[in-house]
């Protein structure tokens, strides 16, 4: 077998076994130390307390899998800083509720490890500061996304699935082995969890799995060569993490119009719109992986150039128009 080909088994293969045997533990140990989501009556309406740790079941795998195959670099350590950062800070929210200042001061913390790990936009169309700028942004949005998306039974491990099996493709396509291997490794034990975080749910991923799955998200795009293929290649990842950026961007402007501080909880998620309509766990599952693999397959045909960017656009507007129908106007 080649050598790269087993380095892509292996880095799936190990993460995927160790989350195996991790996560009852982990389970485990929530419930021994109380470490659980208690429901709110509000936001949090499971039935009973929920055990977090989900994040840390996720993130030792990839880390203890990264350390075996992956060589320690300079970049791969910001990486790592950066992602450890974020499960850190998510971990004390999950323990004992942050600020939101305190929460995105740490947020901005790991983006710049992320920055100085040479994670941001490699284009000559802006000037230096404003891609570091743009970056630091993009960064900051994928990272509360995955964090506010979190608000039902495997949505955000489906979401996250689904976003890392399509730079997966990409990253094979283009032959990058070195991407592949971070994916592979991030993914293995996704699937894992998903087993148990699918409804209904045994452990949660809380503030410090979300931040990380969101994290990671954040940062591989920026390691793809867009400007190799064409100047709109950059749209790609927008498009294949459009489900939750459009959570963000729908609940700033709601929160923003009924008055509430944008960082503040409320039920204006699109999964609880859902909910109330009378829809179940599954159904509202099955809709979004069925809405986020079709974004995911346009901005893969569209990289690769088997769709032009005006069909794109024409795409892009029929999934809005059937988003907004199905969860802001559709009765039942």
């Amino acid at each position: 077998m080649d050598y790269i080909l087993l380095r892509y088994f292996f880095s799936f293969i190990f993460s995927t076994l160790l989350a195996i045997y991790l996560i009852p533990v982990l389970i485990k140990t929530a419930f021994k130390f109380n470490i659980l989501d208690v429901p709110d009556g509000k936001i949090k309406k499971h039935q009973k307390a929920v055990p977090y740790l989900g994040g840390v079941s996720i993130y030792i795998p990839f880390i203890a899998t990264l350390s075996i195959v992956y060589p320690f670099e300079n970049q791969i350590l910001w990486l790592f800083l950066g992602i450890s950062l974020l499960l850190f800070v998510g971990l004390i929210d999950d323990l004992k509720i942050l600020k939101p200042l305190q929460k995105l001061f740490g947020q901005i913390l790991a983006v710049i490890c992320f920055l100085k790990g040479g994670f941001s936009l490699k284009t000559n169309f802006f000037v230096v500061i404003f891609n570091v700028f743009l970056s630091g942004f993009w960064m900051l949005s994928v990272i509360n996304a995955f964090n506010l998306v979190d608000v039902m039974d495997g949505l955000a491990t489906v979401l996250a699935i689904i976003a890392g099996v399509s730079f997966l493709i990409i990253s094979l396509i283009l032959n990058l082995p070195s991407i592949t291997i971070l994916i592979l490794s991030f993914l293995g034990p996704l699937f894992v969890y998903f087993f148990y975080n699918r409804p209904p749910a045994k452990i949660y991923l809380g503030d410090a799995g979300s931040m990380y799955v969101g994290g990671f998200l954040a940062a591989i795009p920026l390691l793809f060569p867009w400007s190799s293929c064409f100047f709109n290649a950059y749209y790609t990842p927008v498009i294949i993490l459009g489900i939750p950026l459009l959570e963000v961007f729908s609940l700033v402007i709601i929160r923003t119009y009924l008055g509430i501080p944008f960082y503040k909880g409320s039920p204006h998620h699109f999964a609880i719109y859902l909910r109330n309509k009378g829809w179940s766990i599954i159904q509202v599952l099955i809709f979004t992986i069925i809405m986020s693999s079709i974004l995911s397959a346009g901005a893969i045909l569209f990289l690769f150039q088997f769709i032009n960017f005006n069909l794109l656009i024409i795409l892009g507007i029929l999934f809005l128009l059937i988003w907004f129908y199905f969860i802001f106007l559709k009765k039942h």
